[in-house]
């Protein structure tokens, strides 16, 4: 069966869309992995749906709104790459708070470490920041033979 544009919400997505639209289901997926973990053999988690982790899940969907906001077919700009801009940066905001607070708090880092969905949510979130900005540059689709 044949898709067309009207049934498939991503044909014709800008390459730039698409890679933040990646780097958003990416953070979503560290969202729901542990970000907190206990020390010794207890096993015990928490995941990025708590506290800090939060100010990450509305960065991910201020990334996805943003990507569907305007012209899909032309890469973020204006106010659309201010959203997408500030979204990333508050997924990197929750994940260093979320941190922060893991390695600050008063008794808490002796019996907690850090997870490593926590770790996937930082680096995309400083990763959607600096592609954005133009400093990082991903692959382009086409190979040349």
């Amino acid at each position: 069966m044949e898709q067309n544009s009207a049934t498939n919400p991503l044909a014709g997505l800008h390459k730039q869309k698409m890679y933040c639209l990646i780097g958003a289901g990416i953070a979503l997926i560290a969202c729901f992995l542990p970000w907190m973990s206990a020390k010794g053999g207890f096993g015990y988690n928490v995941n990025g749906l708590k506290s800090w982790g939060l100010i990450t899940l509305l960065g991910i969907v201020g990334v996805i709104a943003a990507a569907f906001m305007s012209d899909k077919t032309k890469p973020f700009e204006g106010q659309t790459r201010q959203i997408a801009l500030g979204s990333y940066a508050a997924i990197a905001l929750g994940a260093l708070l979320f941190l922060l607070r893991i390695l600050t708090a008063r008794g808490v880092s002796r019996y907690y470490s850090p997870g490593f969905g926590l770790f996937i949510a930082l680096i995309v979130g400083v990763l959607g920041l600096l592609f954005l900005m133009g400093k990082v540059k991903f692959p382009d689709q086409r190979t040349k033979v």
